[in-house]
């Protein structure tokens, strides 16, 4: 009964020469006749040991089915992932096909007892992608779920501390943040008008020796907004977690440039009249108010936007590297030949290279002042020469930077949608266990998750993976795309599968 089935071959001549062991599987509706020779390559995995057992109870926990009239094994998986998983016993290696999900790919390599590194090095590279964003979104998860929650170990300062850091840094997990954050914002704009509104003659007054300085209400608006960015500074300063690190944090710096001047004018000029008279003071001064634009960039916290773009900057630091040694190559050679060829004329103006990088620099970026130009006949075919390399220069590394921004800002949004939808995901599944008396409180699914992510903190469940490593009936693996070509909301609920 469960007897393997025999297939004899017949030799050149007609009879009967050999005889192999073959079996029929039945993969998820899918018939495949697989043979002894093929499947003996790898001793260790479901398939050779179906082979090889002959008693009911070795079949049984093999395979989830067996048919002894048609000699049928039927196993409840994915029939398209098996495709790829057969391809091991022929090629002795596997190739992952476009459009399977890389961890329930690997559930069914686990399945078949077939170990992951005879899986292809692109493959392997795709998975590892796979699970850094997949413990990415957890960390989002978790991240969304202290901000309700809260922990409730923490003690009554650490309490305070944390509230207070979601209220100043989490403008999206309650009401209030959300309007000091508006706040904030308002502030920003407002300092960065009145310092540029400052700066206009018609606006300013004259002093006691005649100089013209600021409006004085320009100045009563000024010192409010950094009394706000300085209690904000400060607030975020004392809730951080970590002092040490935001403080050294670049966009922290930016905000402590941001209010430091003022600081500094104030005290020199609580010093004493003398002290400002002096020539440095007074040049010192000028330069740290003119340090007061780094609070534009105050923006980049409020805005996801620069945020991004900051970050695809750094990621792109390769082809900006490109683009600076390409100018950086033309302007010292088409410089040296300008000069060259433009010495002997009486009325040059390249008088020098140095003085020349100048030209180079307006003329490669066709900008083009005019205030420098060749005067011969060979310096203008110089520099014909020198606008189109510079054209060609520029326009080579922009593809793979936009690029570089176009992958960068889907995958933000399709990490922030598929972190919601798990929230969602989340929410329902804590309703429906709230209305089963008898289910399961706390599961912990997530098998392949880093094992910095796979700590639970709360009575939650987060189905960020799915375990197919499980036979059975009714269990079919599902397929995600990973691609961030496609930012839609579908794509982000197949990523998160």
């Amino acid at each position: 009964m469960w007897g393997i089935q025999r297939s004899r071959y017949a030799d050149c001549n007609g009879s009967e020469a050999s005889e192999e062991a073959e079996i029929v599987v039945n993969i998820g509706g899918v018939k495949q006749v697989l043979y002894g020779e093929v499947l003996n390559r790898y001793p260790d995995t479901r398939l050779a040991e179906l082979l090889d057992s002959q008693s009911s109870e070795e079949i049984s926990s093999l395979c989830d089915d067996y048919d002894p009239e048609t000699g049928e094994y039927y196993f409840d998986r994915d029939p398209e992932a098996f495709k790829c998983i057969i391809e091991l016993y022929y090629y002795g290696e596997i190739h992952m096909k476009k459009g399977i999900c890389p961890i329930c790919f690997m559930k069914e390599m686990e399945f078949w007892k077939i170990g992951s590194d005879f899986l292809d090095e692109c493959c392997k590279s795709h998975l590892k992608e796979v699970e850094d964003e997949l413990a990415e979104i957890a960390e989002r998860v978790r991240t969304i779920l202290v901000d309700r929650e809260g922990d409730p170990s923490a003690g009554g300062w650490q309490r305070f501390q944390i509230s207070v850091w979601r209220l100043m840094e989490k403008p999206e997990s309650s009401l209030p943040a959300h309007v000091i954050a508006i706040v904030s914002f308002i502030f920003i704009l407002i300092s960065s008008v009145v310092m540029c509104v400052g700066t206009i003659p018609e606006l300013q007054v004259p002093d006691s020796e005649g100089n013209l300085t600021e409006h004085p209400t320009l100045e009563v608006i000024e010192t409010v907004c950094i009394c706000w960015f300085t209690v904000e500074y400060l607030l975020r300063l004392i809730s951080s977690p970590n002092q040490i690190k935001f403080f050294f944090s670049f966009m922290n710096i930016i905000d402590f440039m941001a209010i430091m001047p003022f600081f500094v004018v104030l005290i020199l000029t609580s010093i004493g009249a003398g002290v400002m008279e002096l020539a440095n003071v007074q040049q010192a001064v000028q330069a740290l108010r003119i340090m007061r634009i780094a609070r534009i960039f105050k923006l980049a916290r409020h805005s996801s936007g620069l945020q991004t773009l900051t970050s695809a900057l750094k990621s792109s630091l390769k082809e900006l590297g490109l683009l600076l040694m390409y100018m950086g190559v033309g302007v010292f050679l088409f410089s040296a030949l300008g000069y060259t060829m433009e010495q002997n004329h009486p009325d040059t103006l390249f008088t020098s290279i140095p003085q020349s990088f100048w030209w180079a620099v307006i003329t490669m970026t066709t900008v083009g002042y005019g205030d420098v130009y060749p005067k011969t006949t060979l310096g203008r075919c110089n520099a014909a020469i020198s606008f189109l390399c510079g054209v060609i220069a520029i326009a080579l590394p922009i593809h793979p930077i936009i690029n570089n921004f176009v992958l960068f800002y889907n995958k933000q949004q399709v990490l922030e949608t598929a972190a919601k939808h798990e929230i969602e995901l989340m929410a329902l599944r804590t309703g429906e266990l709230e209305a089963s008396p008898g289910a399961q409180k706390h599961v912990c699914g997530a098998a392949g998750w880093d094992e910095s992510v796979r700590t639970c903190h709360s009575d939650t469940y987060i189905p960020l993976l799915k375990d197919g490593s499980r036979g059975g009936a009714g269990f079919q693996p599902q397929t995600m795309e990973t691609s961030f070509e496609n930012s839609s909301a579908e794509s982000s609920d197949n990523y998160i599968s």
